[in-house]
């Protein structure tokens, strides 16, 4: 299975403890991990900003996330059914999970998960119904 995770939960995957740090494992460990490569500038700004990681972990974990499938950001969402999210870069994180052809996009965002009805695939899923659903496998 191909899993394309926001980056909301790897932030919280390498920021905090507890749910998102589980499923990131849980995905490297049984799963395709997949990240545009928008994900690892994101989290690399906002894990030095609002998380105050030291530039040297951010640097490793920039490194690690880069050993995954990152796949292109899409420059052109025009043709794809994004037109209700506002905000630029959260259609181009969908869309590059659609080119990928992920199975599960993986996110905290509420303007993505609103459009979890909508999406076949991928599934748009938050991250406490992707863990247990998996788990309950």
């Amino acid at each position: 299975m191909k899993v394309f995770l926001d980056t909301n939960v790897i932030v919280s995957a390498f920021g905090t403890r507890g749910l998102c740090a589980d499923l990131f494992r849980l995905v490297i460990t049984r799963y395709e991990l997949i990240v545009s490569e928008l994900v690892p500038e994101e989290a690399k700004r906002v894990l030095l900003d609002k998380f105050g990681l030291s530039s040297e972990d951010v640097q490793r974990i920039e490194a690690f996330l880069r050993s995954f499938r990152v796949v292109p950001t899409p420059t052109d969402t025009s043709g794809l059914p994004l037109d209700r999210l506002q905000d630029e870069n959260d259609r181009k994180i969908l869309a590059a999970a659609i080119e990928a052809e992920a199975d599960v996009f993986v996110t905290g965002d509420g303007d993505l998960l609103a459009l979890a009805d909508q999406m076949t695939r991928p599934r748009i899923m938050d991250p406490r119904g992707f863990l247990e659903s998996m788990l309950s496998d």
